[in-house]
């Protein structure tokens, strides 16, 4: 019979753990959570010191039961829940509802890889459970229920019922949002530059030079760009300076939760949640052929780039035997970045470096192959050294005019060797071996170019992720499901990786931003973040950041409802007749926007597109503009003769003419700007 009794989270895990402890271990999983706040009410005890009221999560009655059972055969409780706060909430929820310590010795313990030699080890440091780490989670799961079930009432009336609120994913969305408006309130602005090719008998192959009498090289005006061009045309070019010298490009540093879900999205093309899915399941564990079950990579939620003595010494050694000595990095030059609140953890990295990607490929299925590929050869990159170029730099004139060229080759691949990594920087020539000082180089092509400057991108999952980590908003670990959230609610859209803001999403970020403008405001939910690490750290008693928030929440609430004023996303007359029941029929909302619709459903499940006039004719027909959604709820502006007429525009067109050109205006933030790609002249909004 088991003397011991070791519980985990998930049955993958136990699986594998299960290899390494001899008969004396039975390890069970309790699937997760096993207590938490009650769903049908707040759960917390406001009158009484914000006291929580935890109750066993529904149909986990026999777990407990079985795992009940199991304690009482056995001498000694391990908990071996995750090593973080929410694994630390866990494994004192499973104390609790197990009455451990009552009789009944039980201790914590952790380990950052399920490996043989990590597993073992743990269990010689047990310890007692961290109560800051508990409290930490504790506040944040209480704030969070308060933010969600005091707000999302307020969207229910306000707006519509189904709608929720979160701490973080407001503060997501407003990102969203304030991208989304940047962007419709941009105005290109035009800017000129100037390049040459040239010819020299030194050389076999034609020279670009870029202007560079300004920092950036822009020039201001057309009429500065067309004296230059003048000015130079049929003008010998004459070198004035040739710089020989090299740059190197840093290795990366291994991979925090953050940084693998931004690189698994651009180079992978996984969603942040689809990322966090496959890396825990190469962390529990999985079957190889002739080793079992096998965890292949490090825990997956950390702040930390931080690599164990023992890692680090066999990436060398891996690095030296594979590569040769001269890849392998110098430990001075080792980036152990900022120093973060999770540095308990390592990096992700391999478990084992001998179990290679291509080793074990048929093992796994295809995007568990892509990304532990993605990890292992990050991994080994940040442990070799930088890649090296050698660079050529060229000054020179023409006409009085300066001018530069550049060029650049690897020399040491370095990192470069194991891990792919995109170019920081384009050079405009392969080569500009040959060229002396001495050089006589004639002008063969003037290249005077037009440019417009381009609005911000829209966000992407990996940059929503990469700006809410440097805000230092949420928990890298919460990325995932946040963005999952607002996108189920249908608050924003994504298309071709891009994500977009919907009607709904609008709605919603303009009521918090009206309503409750302190939750959603960046620089307090950064600092909410912080106390929570206050509190890991034991400086704050956690009932205290509690009693300091929850009042002026609460007194915010009471204002919103008394207030605010019903947004009109509700059913409204069409003005049509059903043709089938005969029915008045009626707008509605739907996930994806407004729609018309029987009042009779089910018996009539008649249903049309519904199209919003903005009072403005079409300036391709004369037919007239309505609002229309695409089918990921993204607006648009489109002519209601569509087939027949294909006029659309992502900004709102006016009836304002161009008083240059005639031609359609559109709205950009306080200004109207032309369509007319050979005027794009831009003027004051009339007031209302």
């Amino acid at each position: 019979m088991a003397k011991n009794l070791l519980i985990v989270e998930s049955p993958a895990k136990a699986k594998t753990i299960k290899k390494f402890l001899g008969s004396n271990y039975e390890v069970i999983a309790s699937n997760g959570h096993v207590r938490d706040l009650p769903k049908s009410s707040v759960g917390v005890d406001v009158e009484n010191d914000f006291q929580p009221k935890y109750i066993t999560i529904r149909g986990k009655g026999e777990l407990l039961s079985e795992l009940r059972k199991a304690v009482k055969k056995a001498d000694t409780v391990y908990l071996a829940t995750d090593p973080d706060r929410e694994g630390e909430a866990i494994s004192w929820h499973l104390k609790e509802a197990l009455k451990l310590g009552e009789g009944k010795k039980y201790k914590r313990i952790t380990f950052n890889e399920i490996t043989k030699n990590a597993v073992k080890g743990s269990i010689k440091q047990a310890r007692d459970i961290n109560m800051d780490l508990v409290d930490a989670q504790q506040a944040r799961r209480i704030i969070d229920r308060f933010v969600g079930y005091e707000i999302s009432p307020i969207l229910w009336a306000k707006i519509k019922r189904g709608l929720s609120a979160g701490r973080v994913q407001s503060v997501a969305l407003r990102l969203i949002c304030d991208r989304e408006n940047e962007i419709n309130s941009f105005i290109p602005e035009a800017y000129y530059t100037l390049e040459i090719i040239a010819k020299s008998p030194d050389m076999k192959k034609p020279v670009l030079f870029r202007y560079a009498g300004t920092k950036d090289g822009k020039i201001g005006s057309r009429a500065e760009l067309d004296t230059a061009s003048k000015a130079i045309d049929g003008k010998e070019l004459k070198i004035t300076e040739i710089k020989e010298g090299q740059r190197t490009r840093k290795q990366p540093m291994p991979f925090t939760t953050s940084t693998l879900q931004q690189e698994a999205s651009k180079k992978l093309g996984f969603a942040t949640a689809k990322t966090m899915r496959i890396a825990q399941q190469l962390y529990e564990g999985v079957d190889i052929k002739g080793h079992g079950t096998v965890g292949l990579i490090t825990y997956l939620r950390t702040d930390s780039v931080r690599v164990s003595d023992e890692a680090h010494a066999a990436a060398k050694s891996f690095i030296a035997s594979n590569y040769g000595e001269d890849y392998v990095i110098d430990d001075k030059d080792i980036d152990t970045g900022k120093k973060k609140i999770q540095d308990a953890h390592e990096a992700i990295r391999p478990t084992y470096l001998d179990m290679r990607p291509v080793a074990i490929k048929d093992e796994l299925s295809r995007d568990q192959f892509r990304l532990y590929q993605l990890i292992y050869s990050r991994f080994l990159a940040s442990r070799m050294k930088p890649a090296v170029y050698a660079t050529t730099s060229v000054k020179a004139d023409c006409a009085g005019y300066p001018f530069r060229a550049s060029a650049s080759k690897l020399s040491f691949d370095g990192f470069m060797a194991a891990y792919s990594i995109e170019a920081d920087e384009v050079d405009d020539n392969k080569t500009l071996a040959g060229l002396t000082e001495k050089s006589k180089l004639s002008v063969t092509e003037i290249k005077p170019e037009e440019h417009f400057t381009q609005p911000p991108a829209h966000f992407t999952e990996a940059a929503l992720v990469k700006t809410l980590e440097e805000l230092g908003i949420g928990r890298p670990s919460t990325y995932a499901p946040t963005i999952s959230t607002i996108m189920n609610r249908h608050y924003i859209a994504k298309e071709s990786k891009n994500l977009f803001v919907t009607e709904l999403g609008e709605a919603v970020n303009a009521m918090m931003d009206k309503a409750f403008p302190v939750i959603i405001d960046v620089n307090f939910t950064a600092n909410l973040e912080s106390l929570f690490d206050q509190i890991e750290e034991g400086n704050i008693e956690w009932k205290t950041v509690v009693r300091n928030f929850y009042p002026d929440l609460h007194e915010a609430v009471m204002i919103a409802e008394k207030e605010l004023e019903s947004i009109e996303i509700k059913d409204e007359p069409a003005g049509e007749t059903c043709e089938l029941c005969g029915r008045d029929m009626v707008i509605k909302y739907g996930p994806h926007g407004k729609f018309i619709a029987c009042p009779g459903f089910p018996e009539c499940r008649n249903t049309k597109p519904y199209f919003e006039r903005i009072g403005v004719k079409c300036p391709d027909c004369g037919g007239d503009v309505v609002i229309k959604m695409t089918k990921k709820g993204r607006r648009y502006y489109g002519c209601l003769s569509y087939p027949e007429c294909e006029f659309m525009s992502w900004a709102k067109p006016v009836e304002e003419k161009c008083p240059k050109c005639g031609g359609y205006m559109v709205e950009k933030g306080n200004k109207l700007m032309c369509q007319n790609e050979e005027c794009k002249n831009v003027i004051a909004k009339p007031k209302d």
